[in-house]
């Protein structure tokens, strides 16, 4: 008996792990749908997407839609049984959510209901969460909607950053697919419904909220900045200057200091005021620059910077 026949969607890096477990367990993908390849960088230079550089690496036939609802009869054709997504990046329309008889799942980086959208990790962070984790749930034609067929929850530790979080929940999502699949495919998950008076939502990250202001208290501070770690990484603003925070620490600490100022290098990182403690910069980067340690930062233009205060 043929296994059922999976057709996977992903874009980013965080959706590749999803498709190598699909692949591993020996899951009968016939075709990936990823977004259309995209130009990046300085350069402009077209980049694949990491799903479907992984996915011609398994010789899989990959659909890139600008549009997926102009691709249905592309998608259908592959006569799947069943569609895995994960970080797609697109509104998925009913013509293909009610095709495949084991419906469309989606493996999705939060607790939900809590934080539905596409940065769901970011926003936990950034909120100050203490957990978050993975759920694996039936799609629905409403955003993250569906009833939910399995969860699996992680901490969130205080030096945790967006980066460290993907890569957690990466192997969680893994997992937790293995156990999933097979229930599903024998008729023994059972779906639970949302609760719609607990969601919250994640969108995605503006340029207006990669914008970190230092004169507020050290944990909203420092979940702002670690939260946009290690992108789009958040930047503050001192003397007209951008300054992208790649990697900070923080030390809690009652202090006489006004928020948001420069105090100046003590171990190697460029330390500045908050209330109730102090961020300590570890790597910064000047806007057109490249990213440096704030040692290097410090002994070049940094030091001028010293009793200044950031926006």
């Amino acid at each position: 008996m043929e296994k059922p026949r999976v057709i996977f969607m992903g874009t980013p890096q965080f959706s590749c792990g999803i498709l190598d477990t699909l692949m591993e367990m020996g899951e009968n993908v016939v075709a990936v749908v990823s977004q259309p390849d995209r130009k990046v960088g300085r350069k402009q230079e077209i980049q694949e997407t990491p799903v479907k550089k992984a996915a011609l690496a398994y010789e899989l036939p990959v659909i890139q839609p600008e549009k997926i609802k102009e691709a249905v009869e592309d998608v259908l054709a592959y006569k799947p049984d069943i569609i895995v997504t994960c970080a797609y990046g697109q509104i998925i329309p009913e013509s293909i959510l009610n095709a495949p008889r084991y419906h469309c799942i989606n493996v999705h980086a939060s607790l939900l209901p809590k934080y539905r959208g596409g940065a769901p990790i970011h926003w936990a962070l950034i909120h100050g969460e203490k957990e978050t984790g993975i759920t694996i749930m039936y799609m629905a034609k409403k955003m993250d909607a569906g009833d939910i067929l399995t969860q699996q929850s992680i901490a969130i530790e205080n030096n945790d950053t967006t980066e460290t979080m993907f890569n957690k929940l990466e192997k969680v999502g893994k997992d937790l697919l293995k156990k999933t699949l097979p229930l599903l495919y024998e008729g023994k998950c059972t779906a639970i419904p949302q609760i719609e008076e607990e969601v919250t939502f994640a969108w995605n990250i503006t340029k207006e909220e990669e914008f970190v202001s230092f004169k507020r208290d050290i944990w909203t501070v420092y979940n702002h900045i670690r939260g946009l770690i290690s992108w789009p990484v958040g930047h503050g603003i001192i003397e007209g200057k951008k300054i992208k925070l790649h990697k900070v620490h923080y030390e809690i600490k009652e202090h006489h200091d006004e928020s948001g100022k420069c105090i100046g290098l003590i171990d190697d990182s460029f330390v500045v005021a908050c209330n109730g403690g102090y961020i300590y910069i570890d790597e910064l980067q000047l806007e057109g620059k490249a990213k440096t340690k704030a040692k290097d930062f410090y002994h070049g233009n940094g030091k001028n910077l010293v009793g200044k205060f950031f926006d």
